[in-house]
């Protein structure tokens, strides 16, 4: 299990990349929101994180350095946290409901021609994510209105 973190950790700093920001998805997915928090959480935790032990160890003292180190640790891990649930997300497949969507979307965009890798039979929310990129990058926004 603990071989799976730096995994899933790796898994989730691709899937916020790959994974489409658009105003439309944000009340569909909960990725948008965690990608949002994470990345506001990697620029503000490690030096809240610092903050934190540096003022407890001057108005409590050395004595309290494990208290101190752990307040630390637990803030600088939250944005570690985010990338764990979009790692572990990302290769996550799709439920039924969401995998008819995917093939809905994936035969439409082929209709009006736009170039995509082979339709994958199980198809893991990344796949979702690149799919929707995609249609965000190559199709007018009329469509893609249409679409959500």
């Amino acid at each position: 299990m603990l071989h799976l973190i730096p995994t899933y950790i790796k898994d989730g700093r691709e899937y916020m990349k790959i994974w489409p920001m658009e105003k439309q998805l944000f009340g569909l997915f909960p990725e948008c929101r965690i990608i949002t928090a994470t990345k506001f959480g990697m620029q503000v935790m490690p030096p809240i994180a610092i903050m934190m032990v540096a003022l407890q160890l001057h108005y409590l003292g050395s004595a309290f350095l494990a208290q101190a180190l752990t307040m630390g640790i637990f803030f600088f891990s939250l944005p570690l946290q985010g990338l764990y649930w979009l790692g572990s997300r990302s290769n996550q497949p799709l439920p039924p409901g969401m995998h008819a969507w995917y093939k809905d979307i994936y035969l439409k965009m082929q209709q009006q021609g736009c170039a995509l890798e082979s339709l994958t039979p199980k198809p893991r929310f990344k796949e979702l994510a690149k799919l929707l990129r995609t249609a965000f990058k190559e199709l007018d926004r009329a469509f893609t209105r249409d679409m959500f």
